[in-house]
């Protein structure tokens, strides 16, 4: 049994006052003989901080309440360790938790404290960068970084900047190489990818598993605007490979490059960077654990 569990809480996710999300955490622990302590983060050296307590302090699990950045910046401490990751889903994506099945009303993702299972998955590293769920370049990463510098948050205002740049947007063109193959052409976007779907519920590897040691490339090539309405049908029903402008590369490292381009920007769990090329993609096969919610039977 876990008994003393660390929630990892990030005070700007989410919606939900943080004071009354302890106490509650504190009385389901509580009532189910575990104790509840409570790390929040702040923005200034979250992951050592974070090591450091983990160093000083004898916990059973460690779960990150908050969105994406939290779930990150958690995996990385527990990377390689044998401490599990648990999820309490409170940002606007929450895509690893997603491609776990966590439930993503609170309320509902709660009793995960003491009822769940153990499994452990890949992660990788992109750039020098700790990835645990997708990465990409392109398109996506644009629009996240502009949602990043933006004051609004929500799905209407990834749309709304999604809808602006894609006019006039001017597609890429990469070389890759792989333990398994080399690709080079243009690309819309490019998607890193050890799980599925991203937090938007776009499911852009529908096959892939996050723990069978290899990860997947996975390409949307330039298209004309007529066709953007069939990708994005393909994209929301695990119909990827259906598409004439799809290809999927799947592979255990690979080397991208951007010719003529000294960095690129790229999206790492929902925070964008910018990386030197060319960038270096290596999977590390069953390097963390989680705690993942008990099959219905």
């Amino acid at each position: 049994m876990l008994r003393h569990l660390l929630f990892v809480l990030n005070p700007v996710s989410g919606d939900i006052s943080k004071t009354d999300l302890e106490d509650t955490i504190a009385a389901y622990c509580q009532q189910r003989g575990r104790t509840a302590h409570f790390h929040h983060t702040s923005g200034q050296d979250d992951l050592a901080q974070l090591q450091a307590r983990l160093l000083r302090h004898a916990y059973d699990a460690v779960f990150a309440a908050g969105g994406d950045g939290t779930v990150n910046l958690v995996a990385q401490a527990l990377l390689g360790t044998p401490l599990p990751l648990g999820i309490l889903p409170l940002g606007s994506g929450n895509g690893l938790s997603k491609d776990l099945g966590i439930p993503q009303d609170i309320d509902e993702a709660l009793p995960l404290i003491w009822q769940h299972r153990l499994r452990t998955i890949d992660t990788l590293r992109v750039g020098g960068h700790f990835a645990a769920h997708l990465a990409d370049l392109g398109f996506n990463a644009l629009v996240v970084e502009r949602f990043d510098k933006g004051d609004t948050r929500g799905p209407g205002a990834y749309v709304r900047i999604a809808t602006q740049e894609y006019i006039g947007y001017e597609p890429a063109t990469y070389i890759i190489e792989t333990d398994r193959e080399t690709w080079q052409g243009k690309a819309f976007m490019l998607t890193i990818a050890n799980a599925n779907t991203f937090g938007s519920n776009v499911i852009i590897n529908p096959n892939g598993q996050l723990d069978d040691g290899e990860f997947e490339l996975c390409l949307i090539e330039p298209f004309p605007g007529a066709a953007a309405p069939s990708i994005l049908y393909h994209l929301y029903t695990s119909a990827f490979d259906a598409s004439n402008y799809t290809r999927r590369l799947r592979c255990r490292k690979a080397r991208i490059q951007v010719p003529g381009e000294t960095q690129v920007l790229v999206q790492v769990d929902g925070e964008p960077h910018r990386l030197p090329t060319p960038i270096a993609v290596d999977i590390q096969p069953g390097s963390l654990r989680v705690l993942v919610p008990v099959p219905a039977n």
